[in-house]
């Protein structure tokens, strides 16, 4: 049952939307905009111009003191000490036995900022990791269980960010409009103004798409909505960031990734190292040795039909995440299979609410630009 709109929280654009006629829905225990215009027009936007999402309802735990690096190595699957400063970096957080808790992105923060705070005692590394929106109370949970045997301070930073992605092909030229400086590259930060606001500007998004990702007070947050919208900026909602991340085969949280899976299962061998001993590592290391049962692949129906997250397949294994792709105009998902079954032009059968739909494994991403 979901939550009544009395109890969901709000982010500080909540009447930017509202007003902008945004069609708003319960999520994570927010009220978010799913779509303004519509879901197509907005993904269509992204693809070829830019668009600007609210992402406020993503959550931020900051990180610092002597320890905080040795501390992130334990609990991240990425090598923390490659993380220069002013770096972004993606990893997973994992139970020991590999199950993966969420997937992050974490900064490295300067030693000196004009944002957040600054120690009394001098400089200290400081981190910033983006959660999950539905994860958030979770991770920081476990990020203080972890943090007894190490000289360092987690603190919930939610209340002090809201979170705007500015994405597609003119995403940075219309910020650099705003900006009083050089935007960073891509997986770099930059701590600039923009529209007069101070921001801290990530090289990273999850569209797919070139753009940044934008962390300032919350209070400011409409005066930068404002001016990007004003330079042409097209407002989008969750459905099209979900759509735009599918066609490029991004995971989502509760969906692809689960504490029941693991980061090689799902394809994130990538961004697990586990000579630095993080928590999981063993688990993980014995997995990548020893194979799964299952693989997560990208696959496209052959007919007729949208598939859906729970979906099961004739033969073993379930749809995760699926789609009706605005690009391809066909129904497009990722879907864990038995390993033997999951070679890109592999067929096999979805049982969708009833009726057998077949669909093909595919190479990522599913949908690539020209």
């Amino acid at each position: 049952m979901g939550q009544a709109a009395d109890t969901l929280r709000r982010t500080p654009l909540f009447d930017r939307h509202r007003s902008a006629g945004a069609k708003l829905v319960p999520f994570a225990g927010w009220d978010m905009p799913v779509q303004y215009e519509g879901i197509r027009a907005e993904h269509v936007a992204v693809l070829t111009a830019a668009g600007v999402f609210d992402v406020s309802h993503m959550g931020e735990i900051e990180t610092s003191g002597p320890d905080a690096e040795r501390f992130l190595q334990r609990l991240l699957s990425n090598d923390i000490t490659q993380l220069p400063e002013r770096g972004a970096q993606y990893g997973v957080l994992c139970r020991e036995d590999g199950g993966v808790l969420d997937d992050l992105f974490t900064y490295r923060l300067a030693a000196s900022t004009r944002l957040g705070r600054v120690r009394a005692d001098g400089p200290q590394d400081r981190y910033l990791t983006v959660t999950n929106a539905s994860n958030h109370e979770k991770d920081l949970a476990w990020f203080r269980e972890q943090a007894g045997a190490f000289d360092v301070e987690v603190r919930d930073a939610h209340a002090d960010w809201a979170m705007l992605a500015v994405q597609g092909p003119d995403a940075r030229a219309a910020l650099e409009g705003l900006a009083d400086g050089e935007l960073p590259g891509r997986m770099g930060t930059a701590e600039l103004e923009l529209a007069g606001v101070p921001v801290l500007v990530c090289g990273t998004g999850y569209t797919g798409e070139d753009g940044c990702e934008l962390l300032l007070a919350p209070d400011g947050a409409a005066q930068v909505w404002d001016a990007l919208l004003e330079r042409g900026v097209t407002p989008a909602g969750l459905g099209a960031r979900d759509t735009l991340r599918l066609e490029v085969c991004f995971h989502l949280y509760g969906n692809d990734l689960s504490e029941d899976r693991n980061p090689i299962e799902a394809g994130l061998g990538w961004c697990c190292k586990e000579a630095t001993g993080f928590i999981g590592a063993d688990a993980i290391a014995q997995a990548r040795e020893n194979g799964t049962a299952e693989q997560l692949v990208p696959f496209a129906l052959t007919g007729p039909g949208i598939a859906r997250q729970g979906n099961p397949i004739a033969g073993g294994g379930e749809v995760t995440s699926g789609t009706l792709s605005p690009c391809l105009n066909i129904g497009i998902g990722m879907a864990y299979l038995p390993a033997d079954k999951t070679e890109p032009g592999t067929e096999f059968e979805i049982d969708v609410r009833g009726k057998p739909r077949t669909a093909e494994v595919r190479e990522k991403p599913l949908y690539r630009k020209e």
